[in-house]
């Protein structure tokens, strides 16, 4: 919005960038979230796939290969390998998968971000404040305002996701703010340059 509206474009036609992009985001988003699921899901399987096929040929391989794991962890190599021999008798594809390959059966393709809440859940509403910050912006002001409206949401979400994740909310908040201001300077630089090129 911020390199359109430097390009001097009126403000139906920066209203209609900011929806296009809010559009655009939300599906690239989308599209994102389900391809980088999907990837996830299908490396699962495909390791699922090995460790079923490697416990049929050689079973007594992977029995001591769990075991070591164990051992690696602290415990006794006679220790390890009743534990391994235990494990396996209740369900040995499910101690493989768990111990060696680190899935969790039960969350399997799932989007494992799920804990303290999800950052990117709390950044959703930011998307709608440049579009408030274009209708009640003075003509002579929408860049400086947009710009103030935008930052100071990215601060304060940006703080909020850090606080969610378990950083430092300072350092999160100064990192969103940084990027978003040198992404709004690059958009304004590119829009000013258009502008002026093609009136």
């Amino acid at each position: 919005m911020i390199g359109v509206a430097a390009a001097s474009a009126s403000k139906r036609v920066i209203l209609v960038a900011g929806m296009a992009g809010l559009a655009a985001g939300a599906m690239s988003m989308a599209v994102g979230e389900y391809v980088s699921v999907s990837s996830q899901r299908d490396a699962e399987q495909a390791d699922i796939g090995l460790e079923t096929h490697e416990l049929e040929s050689e079973p007594e391989a992977e029995l001591q290969e769990l075991a070591m794991i164990y051992v690696n962890r602290g415990l006794e190599q006679a220790l390890a390998l009743k534990v391994a021999k235990q494990l396996s008798a209740h369900d040995r594809l499910g101690a493989h998968m768990r111990d060696e390959l680190g899935i969790d059966r039960t969350a399997l393709g799932r989007v494992r971000y799920k804990q303290r809440g999800s950052p990117r859940q709390a950044l959703r509403p930011s998307r709608s404040v440049p579009l408030m910050a274009l209708l009640v912006a003075p003509a002579a002001l929408r860049i400086p305002v947009i710009a103030a409206f935008s930052l100071a949401s990215l601060a304060a979400l940006g703080a909020i996701g850090g606080h969610l994740g378990g950083a430092p909310t300072g350092r999160a908040a100064l990192r969103v703010t940084i990027g978003g201001a040198l992404a709004m300077t690059v958009t304004a630089v590119i829009g000013r340059i258009l502008g002026i090129s093609v009136g």
